[in-house]
């Protein structure tokens, strides 16, 4: 089942179903890749507030022994193609990333021993392996374990018990596969039309029964140990556009608190390694004309204003024009880290060496302070399990 239809391919980005190399974007449930780690299983759901990590906290020992762009590498999850093994080893052998996001609907990196040969050439920090795989026209593994309802069928047709079930059933599958991530469910708020730019991606419109959902779907990849990671903060669900094309605005921050942020108040209700994707969003009253994921309020609203202390992604900085109509891709990724996303993500890949040159660069000239990024990279490597 080929869904995502020719725009919004952003997955995990903008919302779901991204394009690997070559492909589109990864988000917004539209036709292109939508928006969006790995996590050892978690049964039982546990508080994702807290107070922010000491730099470097648990994990500091694994932090020293990585030199400084490998620390920086640590923190990128760079899109590769699925039909191609060997670029994908390659890029992990040579730069070090600490993620890869799989878009598009080609299999080949997940069959057989393909994906296992990407993991090994990671060494001894273990990789994230990421997908959006959503259900209905974000799909990334239906060709191999059959397909999945919408997130609006499910919650026409399913009760939060038979969703989380059914779920967990496709988390089991991806730990199969080599997937360690999921940039799913969608939290957005939208009774708009099936095929918007997150339309049916939807649970619903209705504040409570969008959480409810949306948490049994995260319970459901969680006790499969897949780490769920909801999106896209802080609500595309009204807002005017599809951020593939450009920089779309939302309602006033006043307006969303009433409404589209209302399920994020739930989310120390969910598993402990649920993580948050951040849109490309501009929200009056919060990111004076900037997108909330290189917006320093935005994740200041986040972190504070709704507790929550768990790993942040950006939605796709690479292939979605409300970005790279603004900045070069190193300077985006530079700017996230700025205004405090822990995770980059660009589904484009292609060469990794200009983002780390930058970022070096950055660390060397205290644009981006050192202490910044071992509170991500603490954040990364411990949803990766990599610090015990």
């Amino acid at each position: 089942m080929k869904r995502l239809l020719a725009g919004a391919m952003c997955a995990a980005l903008l919302g779901a179903g991204c394009g690997g190399p070559g492909e589109e974007s990864a988000d917004p449930g539209t036709t292109p890749p939508e928006p969006g780690t790995t996590g050892g299983p978690t049964s039982a759901p546990s508080p994702t507030t807290g107070t922010s990590p000491a730099p470097g906290g648990e994990c500091a020992e694994v932090i020293d022994q990585l030199s400084p762009r490998e620390r920086l590498a640590q923190l990128l999850v760079v899109g590769v193609d699925p039909a191609d093994p060997a670029a994908a080893t390659e890029l992990v052998r040579t730069d070090r990333v600490g993620g890869i996001f799989i878009g598009g609907n080609a299999t080949a990196l997940l069959t057989g021993d393909s994906l296992e040969q990407v993991r090994q050439a990671a060494g001894e920090v273990p990789l994230s392996v990421a997908v959006d795989d959503e259900g209905g026209r974000v799909q990334r593994i239906d060709d191999l374990v059959g397909s999945m309802p919408s997130a609006r069928e499910m919650a026409r047709t399913m009760s939060p018990e038979e969703v989380r079930d059914l779920v967990e059933r496709r988390g089991e599958q991806m730990r199969e596969l080599g997937i360690t991530v999921d940039y799913a469910p969608v939290l957005d708020l939208t009774d708009g039309p099936s095929g918007g730019v997150i339309g049916d991606r939807s649970y619903s419109a209705d504040p409570e029964t969008a959480s409810e959902y949306a948490r049994a779907f995260a319970e459901g990849l969680a006790t499969a140990g897949v780490q769920p990671v909801v999106k896209h903060f802080p609500g595309h669900g009204r807002a005017d556009g599809d951020s593939h094309q450009e920089l779309v605005e939302t309602p006033p921050l006043d307006e969303l608190r009433e409404t589209d942020l209302v399920p994020y108040e739930q989310l120390p209700e969910y598993p402990g390694n649920t993580a948050v994707m951040v849109g490309h969003l501009n929200v009056p009253g919060l990111t004076e004309g900037e997108p909330a994921s290189l917006s320093a309020p935005a994740y200041d609203l986040l972190r504070q204003d709704y507790a929550f202390d768990g790993l942040v992604v950006t939605d796709d900085l690479g292939a979605m024009r409300a970005i790279s109509d603004r900045y070069p891709l190193p300077e985006a990724v530079l700017r996230a880290l700025q205004a405090g996303a822990d995770q980059p993500l660009w589904s484009a890949g292609g060469d990794v060496t200009p983002v780390l040159d930058r970022l070096e660069q950055a660390v060397a000239d205290g644009e981006l302070p050192e202490e910044r990024v071992r509170e991500s990279l603490t954040r990364v490597l411990s949803a990766k399990d990599a610090c015990a």
